[in-house]
């Protein structure tokens, strides 16, 4: 007698069957990541070589170990200096954007008034406007209120963005109506509203456009390199950009600088990567 062996259907080897491959995926992801990662190591192979062999053709992929090149390049410029600059101006910035942004597209998303639409239109359309377009008439803005080769020429500029005010905009939309209709007739005030009831509930997207504020301030070179020329005012980028020299670049104490730079980057990102892609996830739930 013949008998057949039948599984539940929720058994281990039923799911085991028909679960899908994911192993081309995982190689695929893996082969980006490591495409991703190899810059980054050949920045660290190369701040530990001397500079005969970064000039070495072909290239050597193993690092010589002159440890040097990090002293070197504090002595090169200074680098305390531009650090402790480039910390203050992504504090201010990140403070500024997370504010004004928040104001903004709690206003766009939560209050009624003429022109919303319009308005937040032109807004979306300053997205698609390339940023170096605004440079001279930053520099002459700069330039009138005497603030070239400051701090606040940096910081005042990236204060506010259209993109993290539609970014926060889409937060805002997810939160139901009912909260604002609520605090309102318990006597709370649009300010009230804003800053008691709405902003803790958007904390994910506050967090997501905090981090992309860091990353984008922390290493913006262009506008620093432009509007201060002192490197005692310069910011790491743009006092990193001052290394490279006309006919030869000693390009070991460079890449040691770039190193230094970037770990605290991304220490913040290995921290705090899980609240920035559950942000940006979120952000398109509701439109």
């Amino acid at each position: 007698m013949n008998r057949t062996r039948t599984w539940p259907a929720n058994s281990p080897r039923t799911w085991s069957a028909n679960r899908p491959r994911t192993w081309p995926a995982h190689v695929l992801l893996a082969a980006g990541a490591l495409v991703m990662l190899a810059p980054f190591a050949w920045q660290v192979v190369v701040a530990l070589q001397t500079l005969p062999d970064s000039l070495r053709v072909p290239p050597k992929f193993t690092p010589s170990w002159q440890w040097s090149n990090f002293a070197d390049v504090f002595r090169s410029v200074p680098l305390a200096r531009q650090f402790l600059n480039t910390v203050v101006v992504t504090a201010a910035v990140t403070a500024g954007q997370l504010l004004l942004c928040s104001l903004a597209a709690y206003a766009f998303a939560r209050l009624r008034f003429p022109g919303r639409g319009a308005i937040f239109l032109l807004f979306l359309a300053v997205l698609m406007v390339p940023g170096e377009l605004f440079i001279i008439p930053r520099y002459e803005i700069m330039q009138g209120l005497g603030w070239l080769n400051t701090l606040q020429a940096l910081i005042a500029p990236g204060v506010f963005g259209a993109f993290g005010t539609f970014l926060l905009r889409q937060f805002f939309l997810t939160l139901p109506k009912e909260l604002d209709e609520a605090a309102r007739l318990d006597g709370a005030n649009p300010l009230q509203v804003y800053w008691h009831i709405m902003l803790p509930l958007v904390r994910p997207g506050l967090l997501a456009l905090g981090l992309l504020t860091v990353m984008w301030s922390w290493s913006s070179l262009l506008w620093p390199l432009v509007v201060n020329t002192d490197p005692e005012m310069m910011t790491l980028s743009a006092g990193l950009a001052s290394l490279r020299g006309q006919f030869q670049t000693n390009f070991p104490i460079l890449f040691a600088g770039s190193v230094v730079a970037s770990l605290p980057v991304i220490a913040l990102f290995i921290v705090l990567q899980r609240h920035l892609i559950a942000g940006i996830a979120f952000t398109g739930s509701k439109g």
